[in-house]
C-alpha cells in the first residue's frame, strides 16, 4: 500500500526562506532578534532578508498557538518570541522563533495539530540508488528538510489536537484489526510503517508499506517498530531517554576544542575526533548512519561550525563552542548507535515480509477531504493585525 494512501494528509517541507531565523541555541535567536529590531530601516531591511513571500510590510497570520505579533515587521520593537524546539533535517533538534512573519512558508496546518500526543512522519526526499531509512518520527515539529537538497513530505500521525482522527485511510484499522484479530491502533499502524517501509518502484510514488498475512509478523514487526520510534523519540511522549549498555556509552575523553574545524571517525579505536577533541566509545553504526545518503554526524556537525557571511545575522552565534552541543553529540551519537544497531532486524524483517507476500485491504481511495487539513472551528486564531482569523 503507498504511504500516500496509508496517511493522507501531508505537507511538503517548511520554507524558512531566511537561515538566521533557526539555530542550535535560544541565546543566539534571541541576540539575532535584538539586533534586527534595534536597527533603522534601511539596515533592517538589509538584515532580514525580503523575499517575495515576505518583507518587513508583509501582512499575515500569527502561526497557531503562538503569541508573535502580527503588525508589519517594519515597525516591530518588543522582545524576541520565546523560541520553539523543531527538528531541522533528520534527528537535529534545533530552535526557531516561532514568527509567521520571518517565515516564507510555515504551514501554520502543520503547528495547529502540534501538541503532546502529536507525532509526525518525516518522509524524507528520495535519492536514486540509496536504501537508508525511509521513515523517521519525531515528536516535535520538523521542517521536512533533507540534506540532499531533495524535498520529501510531512505527515501527522492526528489530524486534531488531542490525538483525535487518526491521519489513516478510512477502514484500515477495522480492516487491519479484522486480519490480525485484535484491535489495532494508530500508533501500531504507525510502528510497522516505520519498521517495513520500503521505496516504491517509481520514484514518483514515493514509499510502500506492506501488510503482511501472518499475524505473528505483523506483532514483531510492530515490535521492532515501537523500538525505532521510542528511541527516536528522545524521552518524549513519556517514553524513557535513550541508553546503550554500560561500557558502551560514549564519553568525552579529550575536550573539545573553543571553536572545532573538523570532524573525522577512527574506526580501529571506536572513536570521533572533533578537532583535538575526542569522543569514544563510538560505535561504527553511528558513525555510517546517513539519511538521504548524507552521514548524519557529519551533517550535524556542519550545521554548527560552517561559516557564515560576516555582518549577517547568520553570523550572530557563541563565541565557543557550548557544553550544551556536546551533550547533544553525545545523546545523537545513542540514538544513531541504537538506531543502526537494529538495521539487521528491520532488514530482515522486510525479508520476510516481501517472502509472505502483501495483502489487499480493499480500502475505498482516500477522499480529497481526507488530503487536506481538518477544519477547525472550535477556537480563534489571530489573524494580520490583530484580526481574527476565520479558518
Amino acid at each position: 500500500m503507498l504511504l500516500d494512501d496509508l496517511m493522507p494528509w501531508s505537507t511538503g517541507p517548511l520554507r524558512l526562506g531566511r537561515d538566521w531565523v533557526i539555530a542550535p541555541d535560544t541565546g543566539t535567536l534571541r541576540a539575532r532578534w535584538d539586533m534586527l529590531v534595534s536597527a533603522d530601516e534601511g539596515r533592517r531591511r538589509t538584515l532580514f532578508g525580503e523575499t517575495r513571500a515576505r518583507t518587513l510590510h508583509s501582512a499575515v497570520a500569527a502561526l497557531p498557538g503562538q503569541s508573535a505579533g502580527t503588525a508589519w515587521f517594519a515597525g516591530e520593537g518588543g522582545a524576541c518570541p520565546d523560541p520553539v524546539r523543531i527538528v531541522h533535517g533528520p534527528f537535529d533538534r534545533q530552535w526557531i522563533i516561532p514568527d509567521h512573519r520571518l517565515i516564507d512558508i510555515a504551514r501554520p496546518e502543520l503547528w495547529r495539530v502540534a501538541d503532546e500526543r502529536q507525532l509526525f512522519v518525516q518522509e524524507p526526499g528520495r535519492v536514486p540508488g540509496v536504501t537508508d531509512p525511509a521513515l523517521l518520527v519525531s515528536a516535535d515539529l520538523p521542517d521536512g528538510r533533507s540534506p540532499a537538497g531533495r524535498p520529501g513530505r510531512i505527515r501527522p500521525l492526528y489530524r486534531r489536537l488531542g490525538g483525535t482522527e487518526p491521519n489513516l485511510a478510512m477502514g484500515v484499522l477495522p480492516a487491519l484489526s479484522a486480519r490480525y484479530a485484535r484491535t489495532v491502533g494508530a500508533e501500531e499502524v504507525l510502528a510497522w510503517a516505520v519498521a517495513t517501509a520500503q521505496p516504491s518502484a517509481s520514484p514518483a510514488r514515493g514509499y510502500e508499506v506492506p501488510f503482511s498475512p501472518d499475524p505473528e509478523l505483523w506483532a514483531d514487526g510492530v515490535r521492532v517498530g515501537r523500538q525505532l520510534v521510542r528511541i527516536q523519540l528522545r524521552g518524549a511522549r513519556g517514553t524513557e531517554r535513550p541508553r546503550l549498555p554500560g561500557g558502551r556509552r560514549p564519553y568525552v575523553r579529550a575536550s573539545l576544542p573553543a571553536r572545532p574545524e573538523a570532524i573525522a571517525y577512527d574506526a580501529d579505536e571506536e572513536a570521533l575526533l572533533i578537532g583535538t577533541g575526542r569522543i569514544s566509545p563510538v560505535p561504527a553504526e553511528a558513525w555510517d548512519y546517513a539519511v538521504s545518503g548524507v552521514r548524519v554526524l557529519e551533517h550535524w556537525f556542519e550545521r554548527r561550525t560552517a561559516e557564515a557571511e560576516p555582518g549577517t545575522l547568520a553570523a550572530i552565534g557563541p563565541g565557543a563552542w557550548p557544553q550544551e552541543w556536546t551533550s547533544e553529540l553525545l545523546e545523537l551519537i545513542t540514538v544513531l548507535a541504537l538506531l543502526g544497531g537494529l538495521e539487521s532486524e528491520r532488514r530482515t524483517l522486510s525479508r520476510a515480509v516481501a517472502a509472505t507476500g502483501s495483502v489487499d485491504l480493499e480500502l475505498a481511495p482516500a477522499s480529497e477531504a481526507a488530503r487536506r487539513p481538518a477544519s477547525v472551528l472550535d477556537h480563534h486564531e489571530e489573524g494580520p493585525a490583530g484580526q481574527v482569523a476565520l479558518i
